[in-house]
């Protein structure tokens, strides 16, 4: 009886022994009340330490208790079994708030935009009508801007000033408004505004976005808040519970949102939506759908279906267990015999589950690796052909660059893969006039090199073909429509480009510009950017489409900088895209480097950027210098 207690006293480690040193010190101090202060300190200590037991004594009972391959088996029954469930039921549960919540913020959002984009239309006719006609068109106008936005206030500004309704206190924006359309916050307050202005006057329409006006956008779906600029005490609108599943979803939606004080200014807001399923469903789906009856169908149903899921997961495991060890010594006899060489062994295949797939794959697998050589040579042949499309292609980039006295001209296209969708071209139309492209054709690869290098016929042949000198009919916008023409009639549908056309006038030193739905080329003048926006829609996609030209005079100093979203859009690790931000500053900083210098520092910095020496996209860029 001595040794008994002795002897389970040296079996226990050293945390055990601690633990229960401190459990009886915190007893007796306890039971005794001397120093309560240090009782709590112990208990504290007690306390963390009889964690590390619990833990120590958990996992001594686990190699214990799976020391048996029966027990390893009903482990690896639970993994199988239970666990895949349980995470399905939260990956179902994460899910269906996610989905009902964006369903609820896309409703909302989908519904405001709606009655937002309503007040441009009122506003671009108002400032179009004579001022005679402006109150009978304000009447008519006043009973639908109110119907989306209760109170709501116009100024029309040209000769005269206009309120409505009379007296309305509403101020005109900061000169630097041109024409816009959106949510604003003024005074920390939120608005829905439009704002149109010609060359005569200026018209703004003005009306609070309140919580009231946000809840009633759909009606019965819940409490909405953009915040921080329309939450305010109140009581909570959420819809009442219908059954005991109809959870409450609250979610939340960051939006940009525009600066009274400049149009360059965005501020961060916040599309709060607290509702529940029902309401949701209810919405999407009609009132008259019996929610709780379909909720309830639908968790028996689901119900049914885990627990035959947790049935063929015991069932497999049963089956695992007794074909396992066979069937990874028939793997390993037969991995044998592949190392000697032997490929015409067969593996014996048994049952219809993954282990005898995978023997059926090992015996797929001899069979397949007396065809890989010939695969191997067929791809060597196909990098051979690629080599050579890309030898050919790289022969249709310019390889001169005209030589004008007043514009110095660079371009460079480091293509994504063998070859490239993009396109830059140099052509001079006559001594004076040069005219130069950019384009970038969608997708990649030797189809979208194909398009690349029609483009490029097309746009020579229209340029050569006006025998050395441009006609005076002839124009960026036409020659452009015509490309468009050709491309849609020789080719797929789902084929297009954007494309830039500009031809120069060393005489004149102006740009004349067709911008067929590209991104804007930026012009640099005296430390800033100006972006040549699209006149046109993408060539290729529309039988008929309409372009327009735009024509600038540039200046001494003045670079012209046109690129392909592979400037743009490769993105970081962190799944960050370079954008057209660092771009404006990376142009601004080497503003008085040569054009190749630019270039060269843009293509690094991009590839900086990714943090790999692999292209996401083809990367093009080109620089028109006026000197």
């Amino acid at each position: 009886m001595r040794n008994g207690p002795a002897k389970y006293w040296r079996a226990l480690g050293r945390i055990e022994k601690i633990f229960l040193v401190l459990v009886a010190l915190y007893a007796l101090l306890y039971f005794s009340g001397v120093a309560p202060g240090a009782a709590a300190l112990l208990a504290l200590a007690a306390f963390f330490f009889g964690l590390l037991t619990l833990f120590r004594l958990v996992r001594r009972g686990m190699r214990i208790a799976i020391w048996r391959l029966r027990n390893r088996l009903v482990v690896a029954y639970l993994f199988i079994a239970v666990v895949p469930v349980v995470l399905i039921l939260a990956l179902v549960a994460i899910a269906s708030y996610a989905i009902i919540g964006q369903v609820a913020v896309y409703l909302v959002d989908n519904e405001l935009s709606r009655r937002v984009n309503f007040l441009g239309g009122p506003a671009e006719n108002l400032i179009r009508v004579p001022a005679p006609n402006r109150e009978v068109l304000v009447t008519r106008f006043a009973p639908l801007i109110q119907s989306r936005f209760p109170d709501f206030a116009i100024l029309i500004r040209d000769r005269a000033e206009v309120r409505f309704p009379p007296g309305a206190e509403i101020e005109p924006p900061p000169p630097q408004w041109k024409q816009a359309n959106g949510l604003i916050v003024k005074d920390k307050r939120l608005f829905a505004w439009a704002h149109a202005q010609t060359g005569e006057g200026e018209i703004t329409i003005l009306a609070p976005v309140t919580h009231e006006l946000l809840s009633q956008l759909i009606p019965g779906l819940g409490d909405v808040d953009l915040g921080p600029y329309t939450v305010q005490p109140r009581q909570p609108t959420v819809p009442p519970k219908q059954n005991v599943f109809d959870l409450e979803v609250p979610f939340v939606y960051p939006m940009q949102i525009q600066s009274w004080s400049s149009p360059q200014t965005t501020l961060n807001g916040y599309l709060f939506v607290d509702t529940r399923f029902s309401a949701v469903l209810g919405t999407v789906f009609g009132q008259k759908m019996q929610w709780s009856e379909t909720a309830l169908t639908l968790f028996v149903a689901v119900g049914i279906l885990f627990l035959l899921g947790e049935m063929a997961s015991l069932v497999a495991g049963v089956r695992l267990s007794r074909t396992i060890t066979g069937a990874v010594h028939e793997l390993y006899q037969g991995t044998l015999h592949v190392k000697e060489g032997d490929f015409s062994y067969r593996i014996p295949v048994r049952g219809d589950d993954q282990l005898a797939e995978l023997s059926s794959s090992f015996n797929t697998m001899t069979d397949n690796l007396r065809r890989l050589i010939v695969v191997a040579k067929e791809n060597e042949r196909l990098q051979s052909e690629l080599e050579i499309a890309r030898e050919v292609q790289a022969q249709l980039f310019p390889k001169a660059v005209p030589s004008l006295r007043g514009l110095k001209l660079a371009g460079v296209c480091n293509p994504a893969r063998m070859v490239s969708g993009d396109y830059y071209d140099f052509l001079s139309v006559s001594d004076q006039v040069v005219a130069f492209a950019l384009g970038d054709v969608a997708g990649k690869g030797i189809s979208a090199a194909l398009l690349m290098a029609a483009i490029q016929s097309t746009m020579r042949t229209q340029l050569t073909g006006a025998n050395g000198a441009r006609p005076a009919h002839f124009s960026p916008a036409a020659l452009v429509s015509t490309l468009n023409q050709q491309l849609y009639a020789s080719t797929s549908p789902e084929k297009y480009a954007t494309f830039f056309f500009g031809l120069y006038d060393d005489t004149q030193h102006t740009l004349t510009y067709t911008n067929a739905g590209h991104l804007p080329p930026f012009l640099q003048r005296r430390g800033k950017l100006l972006p040549l926006q699209p006149t046109g829609t993408v060539v290729g996609a529309f039988p008929v489409a309409r372009y327009g030209e735009e024509t600038v005079t540039l200046e001494p100093g003045d670079i012209l900088v046109a690129y392909t979203d592979g400037i743009t859009e490769p993105e970081n690790v962190y799944g960050e895209m370079y954008g057209e931000d660092r771009l404006k500053e990376l142009l601004l900083r080497y503003a008085a480097a040569d054009s190749p210098e630019i270039i060269a520092r843009t293509m690094e910095a991009v590839v900086q950027w990714t943090g790999s020496s692999e292209l996401q996209d083809d990367m093009t860029m080109l620089v028109a210098r006026r000197v």
